[in-house]
């Protein structure tokens, strides 16, 4: 795994050094972490003249979550407890005779450039941009081999809550109990805030548990991920709890779940990510639901759950193969309910079978 990370690093060293800074300075946490292996709070890594090195603001507590750093990473502690690792970088830089320094100026606060300047007031900063975003777009085989162990931990977890008995728990309840069941399983922890909405609670998209209890005929709508060495997947879920469902949830699932199937279908290299949410969305528009969507009907996940590429009408660019993306349509009627249903999935060719589908709960409509 050292020679991976060093790898990701010489990548970025190059590309800086071809837009003429002499060193870099990564301070957002994902991307510290996809360039050492870990991400302390607060932590900054200086890619310099004299080689790379990570500065921290305490030692590492050894948390999963935070990750290890790469063997042959220099790690540094800065002395006192209320350093700026970023600014403690900025210093470094110039210790080792660098002349310009790219920095991520989309993550710095204003207090801490200004600060940057101060500390080293003859060191030329350019903006570093998005270049580590745009390099964790295309997954490697071991980023891909975490996010299939995060989508197996979040299916194992929510099929045990499938089979046990719903109705009068509280959505709050089956929200911490799938939470820790993702932990159980071999999780870090959930991906993001697990969301838990029955009956008319499903009508709102992004819904927060609440202490409603589960009715039989509700519909119960599941949006959890298990975030595993970092990486990061997603699944939704629509049900009906503890009937037949009626024939206007059967009509508004399987609308949802056509959109679904098209946006997925859709999926394969060189397509325009704006091509995806169209196949799905004009699903949805043709049945009269436009004004409820959503802005997109996709992302990119990783390191983080919401990141490049964006599958939504006015997303630019085009999808590469080895890119994890989600494809989760919803239509969610305020006051009565709604459905969502959201696949992690990662771009194949056609060659290569098609989109692969990390995550594999039955999308069938069940009564449970």
């Amino acid at each position: 795994m050292s020679e991976l990370y060093s790898a990701r690093r010489t990548r970025l060293r190059d590309r800086c050094a071809a837009a003429g800074s002499a060193a870099a300075l990564i301070s957002r946490p994902a991307n510290v972490r996809y360039l050492t292996g870990c991400a302390p709070p607060g932590a900054a890594l200086l890619l310099g003249p004299a080689g790379d090195l990570l500065l921290t603001a305490g030692p590492p507590s050894g948390d999963p979550a935070e990750g290890r750093p790469a063997g042959e990473l220099r790690v540094s502690e800065l002395p006192a407890r209320d350093g700026d690792p970023v600014v403690a970088a900025a210093d470094e830089a110039v210790r080792a005779g660098a002349g310009s320094l790219a920095v991520e100026e989309h993550h710095l606060t204003v207090a801490r450039h200004r600060a940057l300047a101060q500390v080293a007031p003859r060191l030329r900063l350019a903006d570093l941009a998005r270049a580590v975003e745009a390099q964790r777009v295309v997954k490697d085989d071991e980023e891909i081999a975490c996010l299939r162990i995060a989508a197996e931990i979040t299916d194992q977890a929510l099929g045990e809550l499938l089979e046990s008995i719903l109705v009068g728990r509280t959505e709050r309840h089956l929200s911490l109990e799938l939470e820790r069941r993702l932990v159980d399983h071999g999780a870090d922890g959930p991906a993001f805030p697990t969301s838990v909405a029955a009956g008319p609670h499903a009508g709102r998209p992004g819904h927060l548990p609440t202490d409603r209890r589960v009715e039989e005929g509700d519909f119960l709508s599941v949006n959890l991920g298990a975030n595993y060495r970092g990486y990061r997947c997603e699944i939704g879920r629509t049900f009906v709890v503890g009937t037949t469902p009626a024939d206007w949830q059967i009509e508004l699932y399987d609308l949802v779940f056509a959109a679904q199937r098209a946006g997925r279908e859709t999926l394969a290299p060189g397509v325009e990510c704006r091509e995806v949410d169209r196949a799905a969305r004009q699903v949805l528009v043709g049945a009269g639901h436009g004004e409820r969507l959503k802005a997109s009907t996709g992302h990119g996940v990783g390191l983080e759950i919401d990141e490049d590429p964006r599958l939504s009408p006015a997303a630019m660019g085009k999808l590469d193969a080895c890119v994890p993306v989600t494809v989760d349509p919803g239509v969610h009627i305020p006051g009565r309910g709604g459905v969502r249903i959201d696949d992690t999935l990662v771009v194949r060719p056609e060659a290569d079978g098609g989109p692969e589908l990390l995550t594999i709960t039955t999308k069938e409509l069940l009564a449970l």
